[in-house]
C-alpha cells in the first residue's frame, strides 16, 4: 500500500531510509523554490529602486516588519495546519489524513476572511505608529494595502504546498512556485514603471494567486487515490480544534517575533529615509541567503512530523544532527561569500555614487551573516520540534527573539546607532537559541516516555549511520 501511495501521488515516507539523504532530497526542491521566492522579492526592491528611486525603495522596504508580522501570522498557521497531515501521513492513518485535509480548507477560508478584513482597515494607523517617515508613508500604505488583500491567495498556496510537503512532495509546489515567480518579475517590468508601488504589490499577489489555484488543481487530481467521499466534506470541531492547536501558535511565533522587528523597524524609521534603504536592501539580501536555513526548518517539520507519527524517535535524533551539521556548513560558506561580494550584492539595489549607502548595506549584510550558524539552530530546532507536536514552543521561542529585538530596538540603537540595527537579528537568534536547545532535549524525554523507548530501541538507532 505505502509503495503504491508514493508511486502514484508523488510523495515520499520519510521514515525508512538514511536521514541525511532523505532530508537532501526532501530539502534541495524546497530550497530552490525558496530560491526563486525571494529572488523574485528581491527583483520588485531592485526594479523598484532602479526605476522609481530610493524613497521608493524605502517606502517598500519600511512595511517589511510589519508585512512579516501579518503573512507570518497567516504562513505559520497553514505551516502548522500540515503537521497532523504529516503525522496521520507517517502514521498510516488515512481516515483521520482526509479529515484533517478538509477541515484544514475550513479553517483556512474563515481565518482568511477575517484577517484581511481586520488588517486592511487598520493599515494607515499601523503605518503611523512605526513613525512611518512623511515623505515615503503614502506609497507604503499603498504597497502593503494591496498586499494584505492578497491574504486569501497567501492563504490558498501555503495550504496546497504544506499539504503536499507533509506527504512527502516537496518537488510539486516548488513548480508551481517557480512558475508564478517568473509571472511576478514580467508583471514587474510592466507595471511598476506606469503604477509605482502599486504595480510591484499586483505583481505580487497575481502571481502568488496564480501558483495557488494550480497548486490546488493539481492537489484535488493528484489525491483522488484518498477517495474522498461526500461525508468527508462534513465540518469535524475535534479535527478543527486539533489543527487550530498546531496552526495558531506557530502563526503566533511568526508574529510575536515580527514585534521585535516592528521595533527595531520603528528605530530606524526615525533615523531617515537613508537608513531605512540600507536596511531593505540588506534586508532582502540576507533573507536570500537564509533560504537553505529555510528550507531545513520545513524539512525538519515534515521530518518530524512522519517520524513522531511513525513513533521512530531514534530516526529524530539522527535527522537532527545531519540537518545541523549542513547548516553549520553552509553557514560559514555564506559568510565567506557575504564577506567578499557584499558590496557588489549592494549595487543591485543603489547606484554606485551612494557610497555611504553602499557602506551600510554592507555592514547589514556582514554581520547578519557572522551569525548564521545561530540561525541555523533557531530553524532546524524549532521547526523539529514543531513537527513533533509541541508548537507552543515556538511562541516562547518567538518572545526571545522579540525581547533581544525589542531591547535592541528600544535601548542600543539610540544610544550606538546602525551598528546595533545589524545586530538586532543576530541577537535574537542567540537568545532563542538558549531557549530552544533545552526544549528540544525535554520534548524527546517526554515522547520516549510516552511511546515507551527503552534501552534497546536506543542501541538499535546508535548502530544507524547518519
Amino acid at each position: 500500500m505505502k509503495n503504491f501511495i508514493a508511486r502514484i501521488s508523488g510523495t515520499k515516507d520519510l521514515t525508512e531510509g538514511k536521514p541525511s539523504k532523505l532530508i537532501l532530497n526532501f530539502g534541495l526542491p524546497l530550497l530552490f523554490g525558496l530560491i526563486f521566492q525571494q529572488f523574485y522579492n528581491m527583483v520588485d526592491s531592485v526594479i523598484v529602486g532602479q526605476k522609481l528611486g530610493t524613497d521608493a525603495l524605502a517606502a517598500v522596504g519600511s512595511t517589511g516588519s510589519i508585512n512579516f508580522m501579518i503573512l507570518g501570522f497567516c504562513i505559520g498557521i497553514c505551516n502548522g495546519f500540515a503537521i497532523p497531515v504529516a503525522q496521520a501521513y507517517g502514521a498510516k492513518d488515512f481516515k483521520n489524513l482526509k479529515a484533517y485535509i478538509i477541515n484544514s480548507i475550513w479553517s483556512s477560508v474563515a481565518l482568511a476572511a477575517v484577517i484581511t478584513v481586520a488588517v486592511s482597515i487598520f493599515t494607515m494607523q499601523i503605518l503611523k505608529a512605526l513613525r512611518t517617515p512623511s515623505n515615503i508613508i503614502d506609497d507604503a500604505y499603498i504597497y502593503i494595502f494591496i498586499i494584505f488583500l492578497g491574504i486569501p491567495a497567501t492563504f490558498l498556496y501555503n495550504l496546497t504546498a504544506g499539504i503536499l510537503r507533509s506527504l512527502g512532495d516537496s518537488i510539486t509546489p516548488v513548480i508551481f512556485l517557480v512558475g508564478s515567480s517568473l509571472v511576478n518579475i514580467i508583471l514587474d517590468l510592466i507595471l511598476v514603471a506606469p503604477m509605482g508601488v502599486a504595480g510591484a504589490a499586483v505583481a505580487t499577489v497575481a502571481s502568488q494567486a496564480v501558483s495557488g489555484i494550480i497548486c490546488t488543481i493539481y492537489m484535488t487530481k493528484k489525491l483522488k487515490y484518498l477517495e474522498f467521499s461526500k461525508e468527508d466534506w462534513t465540518f469535524s470541531m475535534r479535527h478543527c480544534l486539533k489543527l487550530c492547536g498546531m496552526g495558531l501558535p506557530m502563526g503566533l511565533q511568526y508574529s510575536i517575533t515580527a514585534i521585535g522587528s516592528v521595533i527595531l523597524q520603528t528605530a530606524v524609521n526615525d533615523m531617515g529615509s537613508t537608513y531605512v534603504a540600507a536596511v531593505s536592501a540588506g534586508s532582502k539580501i540576507s533573507m536570500f541567503m537564509c533560504c537553505p536555513f529555510d528550507a531545513m526548518g520545513s524539512t525538519m517539520a515534515t521530518y518530524g512530523g512522519q517520524n513522531v507519527g511513525a513513533r521512530r524517535l531514534d530516526r529524530v535524533d539522527q535527522g537532527l544532527k545531519a540537518c545541523i551539521k549542513m547548516g553549520i556548513i553552509y553557514a560559514l560558506v555564506a559568510l565567506a561569500f557575504s564577506i567578499v561580494f557584499g558590496k557588489q550584492l549592494a549595487l543591485l539595489f543603489v547606484k554606485k555614487e551612494q557610497i555611504e549607502l553602499i557602506g551600510y548595506i554592507y555592514e547589514f549584510v556582514v554581520i547578519n551573516a557572522a551569525f548564521y550558524i545561530f540561525l541555523a539552530l533557531v530553524n532546524i530546532v524549532r521547526f523539529m520540534i514543531q513537527g513533533l507536536g509541541y508548537s507552543t514552543f515556538a511562541i516562547l521561542a518567538g518572545i526571545c527573539e522579540m525581547i533581544a529585538r525589542s531591547v535592541a530596538g528600544f535601548v542600543l540603537v539610540p544610544h550606538f546607532g546602525f551598528i546595533c540595527v545589524s545586530l538586532g537579528s543576530p541577537l535574537a537568534w542567540v537568545c532563542a537559541d538558549l531557549f530552544l536547545i533545552p526544549a528540544y532535549l525535554w520534548v524527546m524525554k517526554q515522547l520516549r516516555r510516552k511511546f515507551g523507548e527503552n534501552k534497546i530501541s536506543r542501541a538499535k538507532s546508535a548502530t544507524a549511520t547518519i
